[in-house]
């Protein structure tokens, strides 16, 4: 019964926008019709607007069985949530007071997401890829066979991996040889600093499995068993390096407190830099 007068009071809400000032008189001309500007910022599945810091907004509003009213900002836009008796005029309240923090995140994610768009690789003979820190140009070449030469060909920096495909092979065909010969060559990359880095460490690994999580560049077991993102060979080998040790280090204490930090940094002093490089380079959309 009270999720149904909820409802109803939502429906019959007054929307949060200020009222409009008195009409002119009716001897007055009418005034200009304008359309009001469509929101900067839409959810696509936005059922209420509003305005924050002179930012036209919809966003996405439920209820949700929770005790305070939640806010969340992701490529879609700005998501809210309030528990069922909390009223509308109090939701826009609590919106308007995080005004400045929610316009600052839709802006940074907006441009996060022009710059994922503008760095998406085209498969074709000529693609530009990251190898090690280092560009990396993909030529395809159908009379290359892998038992007569290396794929990876020139100076580091000047770099070309050949696949043995026709000039007109498809987008797709590029991008999954392109994807088996960097997994390849992450593996053996990871495994060579895996055996580098856990001596130093006092630890012992036993399993290396590459991942491709959305979310996580790497996770460690108690069990000795190590997953890395394979696309981390994209990267240098200095921030590899930093996820390897972070891993290893997971190996000796299985948490992130301050001994977790001082192992990792007994090992690589410059963590801070390198995990804050980590967190602002963002991948080429493939």
């Amino acid at each position: 019964m009270r999720s149904l007068l909820q409802l109803t009071l939502d429906f019959f809400a007054a929307d949060p926008s200020p009222p409009a000032p008195p009409g002119p008189a009716a001897s007055s001309p009418a005034p200009d019709k304008t359309v009001a500007p469509e929101p900067h910022y839409s959810h696509p599945q936005a059922n209420r607007k509003t305005v924050l810091a002179g930012v036209h907004v919809a966003y996405a509003f439920r209820r949700a069985r929770r005790r305070t009213i939640g806010f969340s900002v992701g490529a879609d836009g700005l998501a809210v949530s309030a528990p069922s008796w909390v009223p509308l005029r109090e939701v826009e309240s609590a919106v308007q007071e995080k005004a400045d923090w929610i316009v600052r995140k839709l802006k940074e994610t907006r441009q996060r997401q022009v710059q994922l768009e503008s760095a998406r690789i085209v498969w074709r003979d000529g693609a530009q890829l990251s190898l090690l820190g280092q560009p990396l140009t993909v030529r395809l070449d159908p009379g290359h066979h892998y038992a007569r030469g290396e794929q990876l060909q020139g100076e580091p920096g000047h770099q070309c991996l050949i696949l043995g495909l026709a000039q007109q092979a498809a987008p797709e065909q590029i991008r999954d040889a392109a994807q088996a010969w960097l997994m390849q060559r992450a593996r053996s990359h990871f495994e060579e600093r895996l055996q580098h880095f856990a001596p130093r460490l006092g630890v012992q690994w036993r399993r290396l499995a590459l991942s491709s999580a959305s979310t996580r560049w790497g996770s460690a077991a108690a069990d000795g068993s190590i997953r890395l993102h394979w696309r981390l060979i994209h990267f240098s080998p200095q921030v590899i390096d930093y996820v390897v040790v972070h891993e290893l280090s997971h190996l000796r204490v299985m948490d992130h407190s301050p001994r977790f930090w001082e192992t990792v940094g007994a090992v690589v002093p410059d963590y801070p830099q390198l995990r804050a490089q980590l967190q602002q380079q963002s991948l080429a959309q493939w």
